[in-house]
């Protein structure tokens, strides 16, 4: 398919390999639905920053019929848990409706089926979001990340479209489906370097098919590839050995982001190694660099046509701030670490990703910020995912505070905070 088609149609699927999901507001994290986020025509504008691309796709046949078909999506609030639905369940509800939840083993009592094409797509996610006793039917087409899409067969309607058995008519064909896999912290230093002395890929091994089967996958690496130098913050210093980017080949790894608080925890010639060492073993890396300039610098990786672009930002201080002539990370100050919020800094972060959005379909920022060892979002998270939103970030994915704080949009982008 031409690129500008794919890129009309396209539904980027964000899969999550974190300790779990949760949904802003309520009364604790609760699992996060999976959906696609729908990208817009790319720009004819050129792209100076660096990319990485897989082969072009084989071109596929054009049906010969004018009318398409879409996978039809069982669809329920975010709320709700995963399930998979028999076929001939989900057919019998498709055709005749159903009146407990039971009958796709679901929990609850009383269910009401909200249908297209009796229903617009956009009325029926409407009455999905508003209640927890709704069970929509919509074009795949048509979900977002708010509400959560129920597999069917074993079959996912957004990751797998062409085996998934429910279809409804289209005048558009089913789209390329790209998948980016984004995991939290990578910390392979002290105890865990040395347990994997022998075998660097030892950590990465249970996830490795899952994470490597992605079409993009980024992490957070926390720690620098060299300890030539004094470490900066004692016991809690990570230098890990250069042999670990075996493990990070092995599971896939496209991308790293080095904005963080722990990539300058041996100096800066520790530091300057590591950009070094990365870059002959062919890993990219954002959010760091031997100057802000570099620190800066934005990645884009091209898969079937999709441009996906990354930026990273760093609020924890400890690792310096880059300078003109001073290696470090991209530094945004804000409370609760580095604050009071500074206003100068987060516009010129905005101006970045109003670049790069430019340039891509996707725009993803990865921040490190935020309290550790809460399940509670600091108010100036929100402050700044608001401002990345609104600057046209389409994904912003935070790490640092290890534990689940829960996720919600800002404008039309998705917050993992």
């Amino acid at each position: 398919m031409p690129g500008s088609r794919i890129a009309r149609s396209l539904a980027l699927l964000l899969a999550l390999v974190l300790a779990g999901c949760s949904v802003d507001g309520g009364s604790g994290p609760t699992s996060a639905p999976s959906g696609p986020l729908s990208a817009p025509t790319p720009s004819s504008a050129p792209t100076p920053t660096p990319t990485r691309s897989s082969a072009t796709p084989s071109p596929r046949a054009t049906p010969s019929a004018a009318t398409y078909t879409m996978p039809l999506a069982l669809v329920v609030h975010a709320t709700r848990p995963t399930a998979d639905v028999e076929v001939a369940e989900a057919r019998r509800v498709a055709a005749r409706g159903a009146t407990r939840w039971s009958a796709i083993g679901q929990p609850g009592g009383r269910m009401r089926v909200a249908s297209f094409p009796d229903l617009s797509a956009r009325e029926v996610l409407r009455q999905v979001r508003a209640s927890r006793g709704v069970l929509g039917l919509v074009p795949a087409s048509a979900v977002d990340a708010r509400v959560r899409a129920l597999t069917v067969g074993g079959q996912h309607p957004l990751r797998a479209p062409r085996a998934y058995p429910l279809e409804v008519d289209s005048p558009t064909p089913v789209p390329r489906v790209t998948t980016v896999t984004m995991v939290g912290d990578i910390m392979l230093a002290r105890r865990v370097g040395q347990a994997i002395a022998s075998d660097p890929e030892r950590p990465f091994r249970p996830l490795a098919k899952r994470l490597a089967g992605a079409d993009v996958t980024v992490g957070n690496l926390e720690s620098t590839l060299s300890t030539d130098g004094s470490p900066t913050q004692g016991g809690d210093s990570f230098g890990a050995r250069p042999r670990v980017l075996r493990g990070l080949e092995s599971a896939g790894f496209d991308l790293v982001s080095l904005a963080n608080n722990h990539v300058g925890d041996y100096g800066d010639r520790a530091m300057r190694q590591t950009f070094t060492r990365l870059r002959a073993a062919d890993l990219d890396y954002v959010g760091a660099g031997r100057t802000l300039a570099e620190a800066r610098r934005p990645v884009v990786i091209t898969r079937d046509g999709v441009r996906i672009g990354f930026l990273g930002t760093e609020s924890i201080g400890e690792t310096p701030a880059a300078g003109r002539d001073r290696a470090g990370t991209n530094r945004l100050n804000m409370p609760p670490r580095t604050g009071p919020m500074d206003r100068a800094a987060l516009r010129r972060i905005a101006g970045d990703i109003r670049r790069l959005k430019r340039q891509v379909d996707v725009a993803v920022v990865i921040p490190h910020w935020g309290t550790q060892y809460t399940h509670r979002a600091e108010s100036s998270q929100r402050t700044a995912a608001r401002a990345f939103a609104a600057a046209g970030a389409d994904l912003v994915i935070g790490g640092h505070p290890h534990w689940v704080q829960g996720w919600g949009t800002a404008g039309s982008g998705i917050v993992v905070h």
